[in-house]
């Protein structure tokens, strides 16, 4: 009897039903066994889709309405497997085995039950959850072609906070992947830049035909407020493109300023931030330099807490002010810090962190991203992802250390070695 229950966990284990078929209701048996030889076909047909063009299979994933359905049939295989489990059991009939076995089969019973049941319906939770989110974030259809090879996706991290005064994007950023290798230049851009020009094409060229130039009011980083409350009339469409006249004249100040056509916007919550890297289980940063929480005067004086010096795992909350701290430091330093927590970001998301923590991930994630990057897009941008994490980032910071001066910026230089870190990441 002891060999027999043994067997049973066993065959019930790696094919549920045969336990039923050897000594229980057959019927159920069999069903149960279809059942399990249709989810072995659907791997099967999952992987050599994988090993064919795994894009097809990204782009099966991504369908909310694929991965809700996926959900809905783990969760009823979750629920079978734990009958199956349970009536293994009763067929296992324990009161005849003797002695420790016993307990160590009753045991092993409930732990297989409960972790096999377990992870098939937490599987179905992230299948449906996924699906969600990506409803949530990616609202737009159709696609993005590349322009001259090159998806140019701009990254703006909005941090309009209860102490700001409307939304101003203090961290802007472009991201030139190419459509073919998958190698990206990353140009870094001040908050600060001024003179911004735009093309003759631009709407706000009307207005600011000689650049967004009016001393040291007019930073690049004011023109989103600016156009949102004086002209947003020049971009009338913005809103059903999943995008708002804010954003579309930044993208346009930033056409101007890099010579680059933007195909993409992210836009970055950074308080949301917060609650995503709690939900990664924090970041690593080494600090090189002590800064202040809170506070304004230059010498954190009133400051509601410090980040000291060295090695650290920062909560969301810590993580932020250390990126956006700037008493007693400059722009220029803010910059590099947020290329640091946005580093250490993408250092947490592992599989298994992802996996793990995918509920709360997913639950940040939709208050922290809003975008126009079609859904239809994501399969590409995924394997491009992939991509990017074997060859790299090649970054240009437009900024004083490296020969730039946002007070009075040569864009005809700037254009030029923007050009030929493109050329260089091909």
């Amino acid at each position: 009897m002891q060999t027999r229950a043994w067997w049973l966990l066993a065959l019930g284990t790696i094919f549920p039903g045969t336990a039923q078929i050897i000594g229980g209701n057959r019927r159920l048996g069999r069903f149960a066994l279809r059942f399990t030889l249709g989810n072995v076909v659907l791997l099967a047909l999952a992987l050599g889709i994988f090993l064919i063009n795994k894009n097809w299979l990204f782009a099966i994933a991504t369908v909310p309405f694929i991965t809700t359905v996926l959900g809905w049939y783990l969760w009823f295989f979750g629920a079978l497997f734990a009958l199956l489990i349970l009536d293994a059991l009763r067929l296992s009939q324990l009161g005849r085995v003797q002695g420790r076995q016993r307990l160590i089969l009753l045991l092993s019973f409930l732990m297989v039950g409960t972790l096999g049941t377990g992870g098939i319906v937490y599987a179905g939770t992230v299948s449906t959850t996924s699906a969600s989110a990506i409803g949530s974030i990616f609202k737009q259809g159709g696609s993005t072609q590349p322009v001259d090879g090159r998806y140019n996706i701009l990254l703006l991290g909005s941090d309009a906070g209860s102490d700001r005064f409307g939304v101003r994007p203090d961290s802007i950023t472009v991201f030139s992947v190419s459509a073919a290798t998958g190698r990206v230049a990353v140009i870094g851009i001040p908050r600060g830049l001024e003179h911004v020009p735009f093309s003759a094409d631009s709407p706000l060229w009307k207005v600011y035909p000689n650049g967004w130039d009016c001393l040291n009011e007019c930073l690049i980083n004011a023109l989103y407020k600016n156009v949102t409350d004086k002209h947003a009339d020049l971009y009338p469409d913005a809103e059903k493109q999943g995008s708002t006249a804010g954003v579309e004249a930044t993208k346009d100040a930033v056409e101007g300023v890099t010579g680059l056509k933007i195909t993409s916007y992210v836009m970055i919550e950074m308080h949301a931030v917060t609650k995503l890297i709690d939900a990664l289980g924090g970041v690593t940063i080494d600090v090189k330099q002590r800064l202040p929480i809170g506070g304004q005067a230059d010498d954190g004086s009133d400051a509601k807490g410090w980040i000291e010096v060295g090695k650290q795992n920062m909560n969301g909350y810590t993580a932020l002010w250390y990126a956006r701290s700037r008493h007693g430091t400059s722009d220029f330093d803010r910059m590099k810090r947020q290329k640091e927590v946005e580093a250490a970001i993408l250092k947490q998301m592992s599989p298994a962190t992802i996996f793990s923590r995918f509920q709360q991930i997913a639950a940040a994630g939709t208050s922290l991203v809003t975008t126009d990057i079609p859904k239809d897009m994501l399969p590409t941008y995924l394997d491009l992802a992939n991509k990017v994490k074997k060859r790299g980032m090649k970054v240009l910071d437009l900024v004083p250390s490296a020969g730039y001066h946002p007070g009075s910026p040569n864009y005809t230089k700037i254009r030029a070695d923007v050009a030929k870190i493109i050329a260089q990441n091909k």
